[in-house]
C-alpha cells in the first residue's frame, strides 16, 4: 500500500513532504507530452528562421523588421521554456526551488518584453501612416535600436523588482516538495498589470485604431486616384504592412488577455502554473503563431526560408541576395 502511494508523490522518499502528482490517463498524458513538445519545436524552429532571416539579409535590416526581430527573439525564447513547462504536466517540478524562481522570472521578463515589443510596433505603424512624410526621419535604425534595449531593459527592471522577494528566498511560497509557485505582493501586482496590461493595451489599441481609420481613408483616396496629389498618403507597401502586423496585434490581444484577466480576478496573488495552464498555453500558442502569420503574408520571409533550408546562406555573398 506505502508503495502504491509513493507511486503517487512526486518525491516517494520525503513520503508527506512531497507533492502529489496529477493523476492521468496514459493516453491522455502521452498526448499532452507529445503536443506540448511538438509546439515548443515549432515554435523554436519557426522563430529562428525569422532571426536568421533578419540577422542574415541585408535588405530586410529595415526599422520595422528589427522590431519583428526583437518579439522573434522573444518568442524564441518562450519556446525554450516551453520545455520547462512538460515537467509540470503532472504537477511536478524536479529541478529545484532556485531554477523554479529562474524559471518564473525568464518568463515574467519575457511575457512584458513582447508586451512592449508589440507597443514598439504599433507606434511604428502610426507613424508609417499617420506621418508617412516624417517616418524616415522620424524612426530611424538607430531609434528602434535604441527603443528595443529601452524595452528589454526595462523588461528586466521592473521583473526584478516584481520578484525580489522570490529571488531572495527560492521556494518560500512552496507548501510542499516538487511545487513551483512564486508570491507577488498586492503593491508589486498592481503595478505589474498597469505597467505590462492596462497601460501597454490601451496604447496598442488607441494606435491601432487610429491606424485602422487613417488606412481606410487613404485606400479609399488611392481607389479614386487622389492619392497622387495628397502629402499625407502612406503607400501601398505600407498599408499592406500596417494589416499584417495588426493581425499579429489582435492575436497578440486574444492570447494574452486571458491571462491578465486571470491574474486580475484571481483572489490571490499566487500564480500555480497548474491552475493556469490554459491562459498560459495561449501565450505559448501566441509565439508559435507570429511566424506563421509572417509566412502567409510576408513573401520575403518564404524566400528567406527557402534560401536557409536549401541552405544557400552559405555561399559567398548570400546575405546581399534581393529577396524583397
Amino acid at each position: 500500500m506505502e508503495t502504491l502511494e509513493g507511486t503517487e508523490l512526486c518525491f516517494p522518499q520525503l513520503f508527506n513532504n512531497s507533492c502529489r502528482k496529477t493523476k492521468r490517463p496514459h493516453f491522455e498524458a502521452m498526448l499532452i507530452y507529445i503536443l506540448v513538445s511538438s509546439i515548443s519545436l515549432l515554435t523554436v524552429t519557426l522563430n529562428l528562421l525569422v532571426i536568421i532571416s533578419i540577422s542574415h539579409f541585408r535588405k530586410l535590416r529595415n526599422s520595422t523588421n528589427l522590431l519583428l526581430l526583437s518579439l522573434a527573439v522573444s518568442d524564441f525564447f518562450v519556446g525554450l521554456l516551453m520545455f520547462f513547462q512538460i515537467m509540470l504536466i503532472d504537477s511536478c517540478w524536479f529541478l529545484g526551488d532556485l531554477m523554479c524562481v529562474l524559471y518564473q522570472y525568464l518568463a515574467y521578463i519575457i511575457t512584458s518584453a513582447s508586451v512592449g515589443n508589440m507597443v514598439l510596433i504599433s507606434a511604428d505603424r502610426y507613424v508609417a501612416i499617420c506621418d508617412p512624410m516624417r517616418y524616415s526621419t522620424k524612426v530611424t535604425q538607430k531609434t528602434v535600436q535604441g527603443c528595443v534595449c529601452l524595452c528589454w531593459t526595462g523588461s528586466i527592471s521592473l521583473q526584478s523588482l516584481n520578484l525580489k522577494d522570490n529571488l531572495k528566498q527560492p521556494g518560500r511560497y512552496n507548501s510542499c516538495s516538487g511545487e513551483c509557485i512564486i508570491g507577488i505582493n498586492y503593491i508589486s501586482g498592481l503595478a505589474d498589470l498597469i505597467l505590462t496590461f492596462i497601460v501597454p493595451i490601451t496604447v496598442i489599441v488607441v494606435l491601432y485604431i487610429r491606424v485602422f481609420v487613417v488606412a481606410v481613408s487613404q485606400a479609399r483616396a488611392m481607389r479614386s486616384q487622389i492619392a497622387a496629389v495628397s502629402l499625407v498618403t502612406a503607400k501601398k507597401s505600407e498599408i499592406k504592412a500596417a494589416r499584417a502586423l495588426g493581425v499579429v496585434v489582435v492575436v497578440f490581444l486574444i492570447c494574452f488577455c486571458p491571462y491578465y484577466c486571470v491574474a486580475l480576478t484571481s483572489p490571490d496573488n499566487l500564480m500555480n502554473t497548474s491552475s493556469a495552464t490554459f491562459v498560459i498555453s495561449l501565450i505559448y500558442v501566441n509565439s508559435c503563431l507570429n511566424p506563421i502569420i509572417y509566412a502567409f503574408f510576408y513573401p520575403w520571409f518564404r524566400k528567406s526560408v527557402k534560401l536557409i533550408v536549401i541552405l544557400k546562406i552559405l555561399q559567398p555573398d548570400s546575405c546581399d541576395a534581393n529577396i524583397l
